[in-house]
């Protein structure tokens, strides 16, 4: 039986995938931001959620 391999310890798995529909100008602009602020597609979109989220609390 294979070993299962152990990634970073976390407080928080991220256990959940969302698939997002976007057109090629919405892409363009979450690469930019992403490249700006030298984070990768999810790390972008989980902080701007939480970010959102404390405003509208």
């Amino acid at each position: 039986m294979a070993e299962k391999r152990a990634g970073r310890p976390t407080d928080s798995p991220k256990n959940f995938m969302l698939r997002v529909k976007m057109d090629k100008t919405t892409l363009a602009e979450l690469d930019t931001c992403c490249k700006i602020t030298h984070q990768n597609r999810s790390e972008f979109v989980r902080r701007n959620i939480h970010e959102k989220y404390e405003i509208l609390r």
